[in-house]
């Protein structure tokens, strides 16, 4: 059963920190290439999409980590599962504003204001990838030297 738990935790955390870098280093950058209007229109399904195939990985990768914690003892389980479940938290806290109001009806998809939104966005959501590669390297780091 931890076995079963502590790969769950690693596969989990290195998918979910995957999308999160592919978001990073190739979409959002390829997305800002794109006039302002188009961007955000590309960015609301895309996230939409994206949040219910993340949502769980992070979830589910606490979970892992936690149990794979609270069965082995080793510290290092429940930190690496820290850093995947505060992207939780950072997600509700720290993106959601800036999600609303790109998502929001009276958002002028061609401002200076929707652009500097996507910009933030691709920055808060670093957070979110570096947060998912701590946890990830930690989970592996700790299945290879067991």
């Amino acid at each position: 059963m931890v076995e079963v738990m502590q790969w769950l935790a690693v596969l989990t955390a290195s998918l979910f920190a995957g999308a999160a870098l592919y978001i990073n280093v190739a979409e959002h950058p390829a997305r800002l290439f794109l006039r302002t209007r188009a961007a955000t229109e590309q960015w609301a399904p895309s996230y939409k999409r994206a949040t219910w195939m993340q949502a769980p990985l992070a979830v589910l990768s606490l979970v892992a980590g936690a149990v794979t914690w609270l069965a082995t003892g080793r510290i290092a389980w429940l930190m690496g599962a820290l850093s995947i479940g505060a992207v939780v938290p950072f997600t509700f806290i720290g993106i959601m504003p800036t999600n609303h109001r790109l998502l929001s009806a009276d958002l002028d998809r061609d401002s200076t204001e929707a652009r500097a939104l996507l910009v933030r966005w691709g920055r808060l959501h670093a957070v979110r990838t570096l947060l998912a590669l701590c946890s990830a390297g930690v989970y592996t780091w700790l299945v290879v030297r067991a």
